[in-house]
């Protein structure tokens, strides 16, 4: 199945994830074997209006194992065309000459529509603004949760922390969505609860959910835990509270010992003071796997598209 761009988690139908899951097992092999030379007639651009590490480093890595090149920055706000004020629109449209697909992450919600509605090669959504869309970060946690669980249907996940901002949370919420009997807890303080568009979406696909305060009265409970960094300008007229938010939604070694033994742990990466290093070494912590996945999803995803 052919994919024209990947803009937002709600057009993944579940037989394009079965399909993904399909190629982005393959992918393993074909990453375990030192990649392949499928596409070395294809050029990567990212283009980044925001800094990243990680997820622009694993799409140009899995850009690389799959043979192809690449062409890059994380600076784009400040090239002198963007400095100048040219439109995104312009931007995309003259680097349809250069390259056969564009990762792109804007510093506005919809960049990557805006940049779709122009673009003849493919645009691939890597962020968009504060609040908005994260798919292939979602992608790759649906992945993890997959291959950690076996089966996603029945789950009981936990997302915690920043939750009206955070890309990654709203992307999976709407992957979950489409899946039957997970519940979801909503774990984080009122002012950065997870926002109303997403609990109307699933209370639409009448998808099980609770918005609540308490890490640890939910903890015993959940297969999955995804812990999200919690920024304290975000947190606006509670700022003073900041420190007390990342004590309550701390994981150490105390919370793992009310955890279920199956359970794990994800987080998109990085963490700061979300979770304590003591737990790295404890089997439930998938962080570092997550992001291997990611190499691997994302390998999927340029062969889909290509």
């Amino acid at each position: 199945m052919k994919l024209k761009h990947i803009l937002e988690s709600q057009q993944f139908t579940r037989p394009l994830l079965n399909e993904l899951f399909t190629v982005a097992d393959q992918m393993d092999r074909v990453f375990l074997r030192g990649g392949t030379q499928d596409y070395n007639n294809k050029i990567m651009a990212t283009l980044f209006y925001e800094p990243s590490t990680r997820t622009r480093f694993s799409f140009e890595a899995a850009m690389h194992r799959l043979g192809g090149r690449v062409i890059s920055t994380e600076n784009a706000r400040d090239f002198s065309s963007g400095a100048a004020g040219e439109s995104l629109e312009d931007t995309i449209n003259v680097l349809n000459n250069y390259t056969d697909v564009i990762v792109l992450r804007h510093n506005e919600i919809d960049g990557s529509k805006r940049a779709a509605e122009v673009s003849q090669v493919p645009i691939i959504n890597a962020g968009d603004g504060k609040g908005g869309q994260h798919p292939t970060q979602a992608l790759l946690d649906l992945y993890t949760i997959y291959k950690e669980r076996e089966s996603i249907e029945g789950l009981k996940i936990a997302f915690v922390g920043d939750l009206a901002n955070g890309r990654t949370v709203r992307s999976l919420s709407y992957l979950l969505g489409k899946f039957e009997r997970v519940k979801l807890y909503f774990v984080a303080p009122e002012v950065i609860q997870m926002k109303n568009d997403i609990l109307e979406y699933l209370d639409k696909h009448e998808i099980w959910y609770d918005t609540v305060e308490n890490l640890t009265s939910v903890i015993p409970e959940v297969d999955v835990v995804y812990q999200t960094r919690i920024e304290k300008e975000r947190l606006g007229e509670q700022a003073g509270e900041y420190g007390k938010f990342v004590k309550e939604y701390y994981i150490d070694r105390n919370v793992l010992q009310s955890m279920a033994k199956h359970a794990i742990i994800m987080h998109p990466l990085p963490r700061l003071k979300e979770i304590s290093p003591e737990v790295d070494s404890d089997p439930r912590a998938a962080y570092f796997r997550q992001a291997r996945n990611g190499i691997l999803v994302r390998m999927a995803l340029l062969s889909m598209l290509f």
